[in-house]
């Protein structure tokens, strides 16, 4: 028997080799030297950089659009001209009407009617919210509101 002819009975198990390229990559886990390397290092994040960068706002919260009144409801004007134009008379003018004929992005959408424009059809308007001068403007031409 000699020493070359000697075989294990075990499979060689080796750690794994860093640092000498392949799949760890950069350092290689033995980290980085320099400023990283030093006690008390700081390097400044980039997001601050970019926090920088941006226009600051004056007023209530910096940079807060719309959020100001968090409670705050939006509605989407409609105009008695517009509704003069697009319903005949003796229609109904609900959300789900003014859905249909394409004047809201959707049905469960909040509606406000206001009094720019002049309507000359007697329409029948309920369910959406409806401004002093709207209001005078369908009742003279015949209509009615109901809250």
């Amino acid at each position: 028997m000699q020493l070359n002819s000697l075989k294990s009975k075990s499979k060689r198990v080796t750690s794994q080799r860093v640092g000498r390229g392949g799949k760890r990559g950069k350092t290689s886990g033995h980290g980085g030297k320099g400023q990283t390397a030093r006690a008390g290092h700081k390097i400044r994040p980039e997001v601050r950089d970019l926090i920088k960068k941006i226009p600051k706002r004056r007023g209530h919260g910096k940079n807060r659009s719309r959020t100001v009144r968090s409670d705050r409801v939006d509605f989407m004007p409609i105009n008695v001209a517009t509704l003069s134009s697009a319903f005949s008379s003796g229609d109904t003018v609900t959300p789900v009407t003014l859905a249909k004929k394409g004047l809201t992005r959707g049905k469960g959408v909040l509606v406000k009617i206001l009094g720019t424009g002049d309507i000359d059809k007697a329409l029948s308007v309920s369910g959406v919210t409806v401004s002093a001068s709207a209001r005078a403007a369908i009742e003279k031409a015949g209509g009615s509101v109901l809250s």
